[in-house]
């Protein structure tokens, strides 16, 4: 079957469903963000329920532009990759995910799809509830298959003198993502070092550092989620953060 007819036939079907829905109330949408972390993969279209949502999307490449999210219609729902633009040629499998009405997501499409591998869809659920006064928040997503399968994250406030204990984000395995951490946005008040140094190991040592990276949040109040990638066409983890703005 065709990528438009399944795509017609899917269209007539959502609105015969909406039309049930009016009559029994319906749920509000959600809203997702796609990040394209395939590193072997070409520029893909992304579909949901049938439909073209992001189109264009190529390796590292996050829609809509940041901040902010695509409205979806909320359940459960399928996603899939075609080679862009606007080709019927299959990027990843469909694969099914559940949204809930209201909700926010980020969405990664990870993993490698050479040799018939499907790609590894991870549908994280955001949490954008301003950050306590004075602080700021950091997320980490381990999208990286071939770096460390578990990796410990430190997230250090500059000035920067390395590695320093206690771990931030200890024991993070591939296609997981962290909690939440909030830290205090330059207590100090120091015009000349604002900011932070996040440092990635393989979990349970100090060596080698894979990413060791200034990020920047402008204020407090801001939100910030940090994608660990493979490098494009490589056999290693990236050593520069995809850094997302979940708030501003």
């Amino acid at each position: 079957m065709s990528r438009w007819f399944r795509a017609l036939t899917l269209t007539l079907a959502l609105a015969a469903l909406s039309l049930f829905a009016a009559s029994c109330g319906s749920n509000s949408p959600a809203q997702v963000r796609f990040v394209h972390a395939i590193q072997d993969g070409a520029a893909m279209d992304i579909d949901i329920n049938g439909a073209p949502v992001f189109t264009n999307i190529s390796f590292l490449g996050v829609l809509p532009n940041q901040p902010g999210y695509t409205t979806v219609t909320s359940g459960n729902d399928t996603i899939e990759g075609f080679l862009a633009p606007g080709e019927t040629t299959v990027g990843f499998n469909p694969t099914s995910v559940g949204w809930s009405a209201g909700a926010q997501y980020t969405v990664v499409a990870t993993g490698l799809v050479a040799n018939g591998n499907n790609a590894v869809i991870l549908s994280l659920p955001d949490n954008n509830t301003a950050p306590s006064s004075g602080y700021i928040e950091f997320r980490v997503i381990h999208a990286s298959p071939s770096g460390p399968p578990v990796v410990d994250v430190y997230i250090d406030m500059n000035p920067s003198s390395g590695i320093e204990l206690p771990v931030t984000i200890k024991g993070l395995a591939y296609t997981q993502a962290s909690s939440y951490i909030a830290l205090p946005f330059n207590p100090n008040n120091d015009p000349t070092a604002p900011g932070f140094t996040v440092y990635v190991t393989a979990s349970g040592t100090l060596t080698p550092v894979y990413i060791d990276e200034q990020v920047n949040p402008g204020s407090a109040g801001e939100i910030r989620t940090l994608v660990l990638t493979d490098v494009k066409d490589g056999t290693q983890m990236n050593s520069s953060l995809l850094e997302l703005s979940d708030v501003d």
